[in-house]
């Protein structure tokens, strides 16, 4: 009890003697597009809050990272495990001491941690929280596409300056969930279409990137694949059979998922969440396939190559960590041939993260080569550029609620395509008795594009002022920040990706 009201005590004298910093002085506090608010939250209610606490040895494990993914390093492809990882970055014993201690006084419960021990997610009341994160003020707000109800503060919150060297930030506060990418567009109208294809499906993708009906995992190795889903975006197991007996006719492939690691919702199914399954398990045929389950902060997304390597349409997609997906349609979308830009697809230049040294020289070339660049002042030429490849994004087949849905386009669904392709490759690699491939970017930019078809066609939206006139960056030879590299080309691909 003495400790506590001492406790209670410092925080009140810092606070009046603003002896407090601001962990993210940069972060946006505006109420985004198509939210609103409820009002605020009654003072009794409960939140849960995460702790982000401070890592040791960060250069260190960013080094690593770099030497196991670089294949000219004799460490490429000897991976750390997860308690290697752990013992590497855990907070020191002081940092964790203070903050369960900090945490406690101000009645913090049912706190629990990570393997690494650097996040303390714990429940407190809203009055608690409020006293705890001094300026804090949590309203209830909902918005989205699907009326989602969150607790946020849309003003900036201080810590005591004694917390400075332990706690990095603290989430569940300002961000809100991102806007899906996916949309329904209309059926195109085109003369002449008798016998074509008349949307994407598995069979469309599969011809498209040369995959043959033996392209398919073998069910022998310990090869794995997940899909993340949060924010109450649930898929439902009776879509995935019914979206495989539709569409998984000439191939061989898994109709349920392997896992299901966390709470499977019981409510309706989330369109985003249904594709990612469905065309991750499509593209990685035969492939045991997870499905990670939370009611977090994110949309959906999913990750490949033996649950060693992420892909994110938006986590964020600017991350130097993340192989980012661009998005691309065919020139004629009733044919399986040229893909164009899909001018949904994002792309550009991070003002968050530095350029990563293992694409500087693709960033330069395009720099100085591109004839169609917006102005200098519209984006950040030294920052991290994106996407890294591409894949199609325009007019999916998605089965959701029992219906078959026509016409779905965004990067989302580009995303579970080249996962799902990677984890093929990830196949042979295991087969053949070496590593799985791990964080792609050095490799992917070592080779320039070697694998992929090289998407030299069209340009993605940008703002609609007088300077730009809605014209954003253009696809061109090589890299460019709209398709990356490309998309693939699975038996070259592989060719280029076995090699140890």
């Amino acid at each position: 009890m003495r400790l506590r009201t001492c406790l209670l005590g410092l925080l009140a004298l810092c606070v009046a003697s603003k002896c407090s910093y601001s962990p993210e002085p940069d972060q946006q506090r505006t109420l985004p597009p198509g939210w609103v608010s409820l009002g605020r939250v009654d003072s009794e209610e409960e939140l849960s809050l995460t702790f982000a606490l401070r890592q040791q040895n960060v250069e260190r494990l960013s080094k690593l990272v770099q030497a196991v993914s670089d294949p000219g390093s004799p460490h490429y492809g000897k991976y750390l495990t997860l308690e290697d990882v752990a013992e590497l970055v855990r907070p020191s014993p002081l940092t964790f001491r203070t903050v369960q201690k900090w945490l406690s006084a101000a009645g913090a419960r049912n706190c629990h941690s990570v393997t690494t021990q650097d996040f303390l997610t714990c429940w407190l009341s809203v009055r608690q929280a409020e006293l705890l994160l001094s300026g804090a003020e949590f309203h209830r707000y909902v918005g989205g596409p699907t009326e989602i109800h969150v607790i946020r503060s849309l003003r900036p919150y201080q810590l005591p300056k004694a917390l400075a060297p332990h706690v990095d930030f603290v989430g569940g506060l300002h961000r809100f969930p991102p806007t899906s990418s996916l949309r329904q567009r209309p059926e195109p109208q085109v003369s002449g279409t008798v016998g074509l294809h008349l949307g994407v499906t598995p069979s469309v993708i599969r011809q498209r990137y040369n995959l043959t009906a033996q392209d398919v995992g073998s069910g022998t190795t310990n090869n794995s694949q997940a899909c993340a889903q949060f924010l109450e975006q649930y898929f439902h197991a009776s879509d995935l059979a019914e979206f495989m007996r539709l569409f998984g006719g000439n191939f061989a492939h898994q109709a349920s998922v392997a896992r299901v690691v966390g709470q499977q919702g019981r409510g309706r199914a989330g369109i985003e969440a249904s594709l990612d399954v469905e065309y991750l398990m499509s593209a990685g045929a035969n492939i045991s396939t997870w499905v990670y389950s939370s009611p977090g902060d994110s949309g959906a997304g999913c990750w490949s190559v033996s649950r060693r390597h992420q892909f994110r349409p938006s986590f964020p997609a600017s991350s130097p960590y993340v192989t980012t997906v661009g998005g691309t349609s065919f020139q004629n979308p009733f044919r399986v041939t040229t893909e164009i830009v899909d001018y949904i697809s994002g792309g550009g230049f991070s003002n968050v993260f530095p350029q990563p040294s293992y694409q500087e020289e693709a960033v330069a070339q395009f720099l100085s080569s591109s004839p169609h660049l917006p102005p200098s002042s519209y984006f950040n030429a030294s920052g991290r550029a994106y996407p890294d490849v591409a894949a199609l994004s325009d007019g999916y087949w998605v089965v959701s609620n029992s219906v078959p849905i026509p016409w779905v386009s965004g990067t989302s669904a580009s995303t579970p395509v080249f996962g799902g392709i990677l984890s093929l490759i990830n196949e042979h690699r295991l087969l053949s008795g070496l590593p799985p491939l791990g964080f792609l970017n050095p490799r992917l930019y070592q080779q320039r594009g070697a694998g992929l078809f090289d998407v030299t066609r069209g340009c993605h939206e940008s703002c609609l002022n007088e300077e730009v006139q809605g014209q954003g960056f253009c696809s061109g030879p090589g890299w460019d920040p709209v398709t990356g590299w490309g998309t693939p080309n699975f038996p070259a691909l592989l060719k280029a990706l076995i090699k140890p």
